[in-house]
């Protein structure tokens, strides 16, 4: 009887809601970074917190999540927009969000775990009606983790799947796998768990690996602007092109290669009307209208935007993209320098070259085709990445080859996967001067020409960011005669470098 007269209140500090208020309103507003760890410090408590009945931890949760948001969106926004992070700090952010976005997930998966185990407790019974933002947030959660192993090329593991696929699963067998919800305060659109688990498909099924990290946070919000136009069933339909097993930890697959059984957790996934409706925005981006209902989460350009929604028209349509030359297996290594300036003192000449050969590192070449190589690489440089500019020397050959770096797959941290396009085979490095100075004003521009595979007339040049003018001609000499080149457009933009075509004209 003694018992009765003591509190059974928990002894976790943030089960008092006065204390739990002051915690957030003394999170720095001024330190994302801080504000962040801080919440994840909490997190970590809630874990043994057994004593707080599951609708106040939740509600704890909750309101935690909630209080991150600002600051977990400033990360986010630091890390993709941040000029010249180094490789420590891109490293710190990106931990931080990730481990963030996991313990959120876990803490809300242990929610829905605490109602299942003991569904008639009165805490339960309390939060049965918040089961649908549960799950949503949870299946949120793990779709934010998946993104951030894009922005690094990672391998996406097992547990990823199954902790995206069995609570959808479970959401659907309870009937509020449909139920609209709000996802956060902030966010005013209405959202669901079904929607959460498409939009990750979707978003692993159009093939990240050959975008760069902000290109893929675009392609995230693209995704979700276009969802609702897909068509999600639990039976193939004439136009499915991807399906997935959400009981297995198995990724979503084309539909170029079928399931090998039926299963209860068997679903397909069709554009539907998203197909035409993107290719209805990439038109109007093209004329330089960007619809006002877009949210991209700030301005782009249309040289921004493009590539990403030509890329997803890519991935979305009934037919797969087929590669434009067959590959060939092979196992041979090359010799492998990265940016514009080792590259133009590569294709200056022999002597140019002496000493940088010895510093190149070594890859292997797993296949070949006319277009380019497959490489493993096991010594992952800082610089590595989409769009990086390399020339490379097959083992055993004297010639020199130029190229960039378009598909970028990490098998761990110190080993990857790096898909090639080959620029030229025939390269020459220049100098070019504005047609105005005269051949001996300074003032030179550094260029490498790429003497193969320009349209009749034109050439092509390779030179430093922010070099191309369409208003400025260049010329340049080379074995005793004068070029004129006239700019046409900027065919590409790199990390370090950029591409122009130009019409050639050979003076006397």
């Amino acid at each position: 009887m003694m018992l009765n007269f003591f509190s059974s209140r928990p002894d976790h500090p943030l089960a008092d809601a006065r204390e739990l208020r002051r915690i957030i309103a003394e999170l720095p507003l001024d330190n994302a970074f801080k504000a962040v760890d801080e919440i994840y410090g909490w997190f970590g408590s809630l874990q043994p917190a057994g004593d707080l009945r599951v609708d106040q931890f939740f509600d704890v949760l909750r309101q935690l999540d909630d209080a991150a948001q600002p600051h977990i969106r400033r990360l986010s926004r630091d890390y993709l927009h941040a000029p010249r992070l180094s490789k420590s700090e891109e490293r710190r952010l990106w931990v931080m969000s990730y481990n963030y976005w996991g313990e959120v997930a876990s803490l809300y998966a242990r929610c829905i775990e605490r109602v299942q185990q003991n569904p008639k407790d009165k805490g339960s019974v309390a939060l049965k009606s918040s089961l649908p933002l549960i799950a949503a947030r949870l299946l949120a959660a793990r779709a934010t983790q998946l993104k951030w192993v894009e922005f690094r090329y990672g391998p996406i593991g097992e547990d990823l799947w199954r902790g995206l696929g069995q609570p959808y699963l479970a959401a659907e067998a309870a009937a509020y796998a449909a139920k609209p919800v709000q996802l956060y305060p902030t966010q005013p659109e209405l959202t669901s768990v079904t929607q959460q688990y498409v939009q990750a498909l979707i978003f692993y099924s159009s093939s990240m690996d050959s975008l760069m990290p902000l290109e893929i946070e675009l392609a995230d919000r693209l995704i979700a602007h276009f969802q609702q136009s897909f068509v999600f069933s639990g039976y193939c339909l004439p136009d499915s092109v991807y399906w997935v097993d959400a009981a297995n930890g198995i990724p979503p697959a084309r539909l170029a290669r079928r399931p090998d059984r039926l299963t209860p957790g068997l679903r397909f996934i069709s554009p539907g009307t998203a197909l035409q409706s993107l290719n209805e925005l990439m038109r109007s981006v093209e004329r330089g209208e960007v619809p006002a209902d877009l949210n991209l989460g700030g301005e782009y350009q249309a040289r921004v935007l493009l590539p990403v929604l030509r890329h997803l028209a890519l991935y979305w349509a009934p037919d797969p993209p087929q590669r434009e030359h067959d590959r060939h297996a092979v196992k041979t290594r090359i010799a492998v320098l990265q940016g514009f300036d080792d590259s133009f003192t590569v294709f200056a000449g022999e002597v140019a070259r002496l000493g940088k050969e010895r510093t190149a590192e070594s890859w292997v070449v797993e296949n070949v085709s006319l277009g380019g190589f497959c490489a493993a690489v096991d010594e992952l440089g800082d610089w590595l990445r989409i769009g990086a500019l390399i020339s490379m020397q097959p083992e055993g050959g004297e010639n020199w080859l130029l190229g960039v770096v378009r598909r970028y797959n990490k098998d761990s941290d110190a080993h990857a996967s790096v898909g090639i396009q080959s620029l030229s085979r025939k390269a020459q490095s220049i100098e070019l001067r504005p047609r105005t100075t005269g051949f001996s004003a300074t003032g030179a521009i550094p260029g490498i020409w790429l003497r193969e595979g320009n349209a009749p007339g034109e050439a092509r040049m390779v030179m430093p960011i922010a070099s191309f003018d369409v208003r400025e001609s260049l010329e340049f000499a080379h074995d005793g005669q004068n070029y004129l080149l006239t700019p046409v457009a900027l065919e590409e933009s790199g990390s370090n470098f950029e591409i122009g075509r130009y019409r050639e004209l050979m003076e006397d």
